[in-house]
């Protein structure tokens, strides 16, 4: 397979439509056709559903959906490898890739780009946002430099940095609530309550070890990935949400609160990446500058012949 087929595909895939997407191309139709079905030949399967006469719509197969995703993977991460390798040897330009959920701990990350800034302007910074899979799966591929997770990272894989700061778990509620009037909420607060839970705790999460009792049981009427959205239908009484402090504002005319848990569950939060991983040079000063903001020393090369970590 070659990336330059790939970029056709994908042109294709976002046109739905082999003429709008030749156009686009500067290709002639019957050349981006035949480039399309040598890949198809290469591959042994089909990847397009060409539309009827009546109809230049074009649907991708399964195996079209699957090379949609990783073309797209991968084109990222040979953008990424171009920018590193054509980066000038004498200045430190360039891009940062950061993947992580919602959490307050990117203030030190936003802190860390500003005070680099001023000694790196060149540095670009792309943030990713996702559950603790998708940054994992991200990292593992390549096409991020750094990952925000909850818990210790697997030292066998990852190396990494602990935060000072723990995320504290709560839930956010409007102010004129019943539970509101607590200063903390317990398991028995939320038995017979509406919750809104993000997607990963319904897989079975914290929220199902600290009540002691299975999710089945309880009334979850909402899935969210982002909680700014979820907030949304909180404000407007379709629930509880099960959340991490200090994502949403709470204070000033706000109409939401936040209540912690109790008993309480605090995360702590790291910055992890891959084991002998080389570094760009914007990745590697962002490395070094949140190590000086967080008084960190890095850790000392082992000896010739010894294993690190």
């Amino acid at each position: 397979m070659e990336i330059r087929v790939l970029q056709y595909f994908l042109a294709i895939a976002r046109e739905q439509s082999i003429i709008r997407a030749a156009e686009s191309l500067h290709l002639s139709q019957p050349t981006l056709s035949t480039q399309i079905r040598n890949l198809e030949e290469e591959l042994g399967k089909q990847l397009l559903i060409r539309g009827t006469k009546g109809s230049r719509k074009v649907t991708l197969t399964e195996e079209g959906m699957i090379l949609r995703k990783r073309a797209e993977e991968i084109l990222d991460l040979v953008k990424k490898t171009r920018h590193e390798i054509t980066c000038p040897d004498d200045a430190v330009m360039g891009d940062v890739y950061i993947g992580a959920g919602e959490t307050d701990a990117m203030r030190l990350l936003a802190q860390t780009a500003g005070v680099l800034k001023k000694r790196y302007p060149g540095i670009h910074y792309h943030i990713s946002s996702g559950n603790a899979i998708y940054v994992l799966e991200q990292l593992d591929k390549g096409l991020i430099d750094f990952g925000i997770v909850f818990g210790a990272p697997d030292p066998a894989v990852y190396e990494s940095i602990r935060f000072p700061s723990k995320d504290v778990w709560g839930i956010l509620m409007p102010k004129d609530s019943p539970l509101a009037e607590k200063e903390t909420i317990s398991p028995e607060d939320l038995a017979d309550k509406p919750l809104l839970l993000s997607q990963q705790e319904t897989a079975g999460g914290m929220l199902s070890r600290w009540m002691k009792r299975s999710l089945s049981g309880l009334d979850i009427v909402m899935t969210y990935n982002l909680l700014f959205n979820a907030s949304l239908f909180v404000e407007e009484g379709l629930g509880y949400a099960l959340c991490i402090d200090h994502i949403i504002r709470t204070s000033g005319d706000s109409r939401l609160c936040f209540r912690p848990l109790a008993p309480a569950v605090e995360l702590e939060l790291y910055m992890i990446w891959k084991k002998y991983q080389v570094f760009s040079k914007p990745a590697e000063a962002f490395l070094t500058a949140i190590r000086e903001q967080l008084n960190e020393t890095p850790p000392s090369d082992p000896p010739a012949g010894q294993p690190s970590g």
